[in-house]
């Protein structure tokens, strides 16, 4: 894929250039992918809150992403 960043006058990336029929390729592989806005539903933001608050009490408790992955794949 041929991404073009783009950046503000400080050097920070502020935005992704796609070209079109790469764009179009990527919206014949994942339907919907050009909505502006997903409706998430109520319940799935609570949860999200009760987990960020979760973490933020204890930290410690959370598992790193590679640590969970092994975890995973040892129920496999």
């Amino acid at each position: 894929m041929n991404l073009q960043y783009i950046s503000d006058s400080k050097g920070q990336t502020t935005g992704v250039f796609i070209p079109i029929n790469e764009w179009n390729d990527l919206k014949s592989k994942y339907k919907g992918i050009e909505m502006e806005d997903i409706d998430i539903p109520e319940w799935h933001k609570g949860l999200v809150r009760e987990r960020q608050d979760d973490y933020k009490k204890n930290p410690g408790s959370a598992m790193d992403f590679d640590s969970a992955m092994d975890d995973i794949e040892k129920e496999l």
